[in-house]
Order: structure tokens, then sequence, then C-alpha cells
């Protein structure tokens, strides 16, 4: 198996950089420019501005990788490693000053994806997995919760612009009759960290785009918990639906998605 090390510890680096760097931006943002791309969908200079400083950064270090962002137009790369990149996920949160958003940056492989860091720079924490070697926060090994039935836990639920609004209306529907708790923090990747360090049983979404996802979705997976099985090249072009559990629960939170987006 190829390792990935090298990438895995640049982009660590990288991720805490540009965490500083849109953290500058956080707390001058009555200066911020604003623009909104769709209902409940927004963009600021700082996810441009923060989104090129990873670009600038990665065709220096490793200039044959291709990298795929939110904000700009994909570079091909020709070394098959391609990186994908979200800025700042959870825009809403930076705009409206509430600090729970994060860099995320994610490298793809034939179709799978080996390297994912999550960094959040306003409590300084950064979760990051290299594909058969684990999932760490701080450099302390993740595991998702174990023995917590749904009844006993907390479901993170995405809400997405990019399918009718009101499909969520089910899930969460689902979730209260189970007896579990839900939650939304209006960044998806970071609740999908919290899945795999035990902070939360699960994460839904209809639809989410790859850069939003595959980095959450391989620390799950590193941590021991369900991730649906996908082709992230595919995600990388259509984005899909996003599901993650603890294996105590990762089963009724698919029949769930099931019966609410598939019907």
């Amino acid at each position: 198996m190829q390792s990935f090390e090298d990438r895995q510890q640049f982009a660590i680096t990288l991720c805490k950089e540009a965490g500083e760097t849109a953290l500058s931006y956080f707390r001058d943002r009555s200066n911020l420019a604003v623009d909104q791309k769709g209902a409940q969908d927004w963009v600021s200079e700082a996810d441009r501005n923060v989104e090129l400083l990873i670009r600038e950064r990665l065709a220096d270090a490793w200039p044959e990788d291709g990298i795929y962002g939110e904000e700009h137009d994909p570079t091909p790369g020709t070394s098959g490693f391609d990186w994908v990149i979200d800025p700042i996920d959870g825009t809403t949160n930076f705009v409206n000053g509430i600090p729970s958003w994060t860099i995320v940056l994610a490298g793809v492989v034939d179709g799978r994806t080996e390297v994912g860091v999550i960094h959040d720079p306003n409590i300084m924490e950064t979760y990051a997995a290299l594909r058969g070697t684990g999932a760490y926060l701080n450099e302390v090994r993740m595991q998702v919760a174990s023995g917590t039935p749904l009844a006993s836990g907390t479901v993170a639920v995405g809400y997405s612009n990019r399918v009718e609004a009101t499909n969520v209306i089910p899930v969460i529907a689902d979730l209260i009759d189970s007896g579990a708790m839900y939650h939304r923090n209006a960044s998806g990747a970071l609740s999908i960290a919290y899945v795999a360090a035990g902070r939360l049983l699960g994460y839904m979404e209809e639809h989410m785009n790859a850069w939003d996802c595959l980095a959450g979705q391989l620390m799950v997976e590193e941590a021991g918990g369900g991730v649906e099985t996908q082709d992230a090249n595919a995600m990388i072009l259509n984005g899909g639906r996003v599901v993650v559990g603890t294996p105590d629960v990762f089963d009724a939170l698919v029949d769930i998605a099931d019966r609410a987006w598939n019907g």
C-alpha cells in the first residue's frame, strides 16, 4: 500500500496556516465582502482568498497533483492524486460571527479518499486521518461512540439547498420517534468529525458536495464507524447522499434515509 504520510503532514500544516488567515477575516467581519450564491448559500472574500492560499501552497509543493475546490475552477493533475478543498465550511456561521466553521482538505486517489484533515481554528482542534492508520484529534486517536443506542444519543442532520428543503422533515421526525436528539451546527464537515470523535452518534444529509464530506467520512471509517460506500471521484463530480454513524446506529440511520429520500 502506498503511503501518503508526507501529504497528510503537509495538509495538517497547511490547514493550520489557512485557519489563521481565515481567523483574521473572522475578527474583522465589519469589513468582509459577502455575496449570496443561492438560497441559504453564502460566499465571502474570506472563502475565496483562503482557497487561493491553499491552492498556491499545494501547487508549489505538489505541482502534478489535481486540485478541486468549492470557490474556484478545478485544476486537473497528472500524478493521480487529487486535493479537494473547502476553504471555510460553515460560511453562514462565519459571516454571522458564530465560531463554528472549519478548514477542510481531502486527498483522493483512484476514487478513494486517502487523506483527510479538518481544522477548527476557533478552538485549535485538528482532526486528521490517513487511510489504514487511524484517525486523530490533536494527535490523540479517535474512536466512535460505543454501546449508545439512538434513544440515548444525538444525530446531526444536514440541510441542503440542492434538494427540496422539506425533505429533511421526515428524517427529523423519525429521529424524534426513535427517542434520539437531533443537532445542526451548519458545518457538515465539523459534524462528521464529531462523529469520529465520539461526540455525535451519526450524521445524515441528502446531498453534500465532496469538499464538505470526503475528509470526515474517512475519519469516521478510520475511527471504527459506518460509512456508505461511495466513489470519491463521482462525489467530486456530482455530490451525493451522506450517512455516517457508529456501528450501533448506522443501519438504523440508513433505513431512515432510505424511507425519507428514496421514496
